[in-house]
């Protein structure tokens, strides 16, 4: 069961979330709670799995240099590949796929040179190929919603 705390932090800050040095302060004096209240409310929807994350979503290639990267890996060792590929701090989004390419992961680096290595050193820990799918068309989907809170 939600919190209301809960239900506004989900609703309200999708968007337009404070840039300041005290952002959660900002949130709590603009819901009438304390810093604390907001930090801990946030700590348990992401131990719940309704967060994973609290940041920027900055457009591909705007700052640093990214891919989606696809590779057909043998179903037997799927999970394994998949585990070294996530265990790079700079590969996120890293998921399976009905098709003869299975593994697809955006790969993130501060310049193209670093994300070239990156997926060399993947090739070379996994002895798998990594087929690069690099950006072509911009599309922006603007993930934000209202929630239906109302029953949760």
């Amino acid at each position: 069961m939600l919190t209301d705390l809960q239900k506004r932090l989900l609703n309200d800050f999708q968007r337009d979330f404070p840039l300041s040095p005290t952002p959660y302060r900002d949130i709590a004096e603009q819901l009438g709670v304390t810093e604390t209240e907001v930090i801990t409310a946030l700590a348990e929807l992401n131990a719940q799995q309704f967060i994973s994350r609290i940041g920027a979503v900055i457009p591909p290639n705007h700052i640093g240099a990214s891919t989606l990267v696809a590779m057909a890996i043998p179903a037997a060792q799927l999970q394994t590949v998949a585990d070294k590929i996530s265990a790079f701090p700079e590969i996120n989004h890293n998921y399976e796929r009905e098709h003869r390419l299975n593994l697809w992961f955006v790969a993130v680096a501060a310049n193209a040179a670093q994300l070239q290595q990156v997926i060399e050193n993947i090739e070379q820990q996994t002895g798998f190929p990594a087929l690069q799918l690099p950006l072509v068309d911009d599309f922006f989907i603007d993930l934000g919603f209202k929630l239906d809170l109302q029953h949760a």
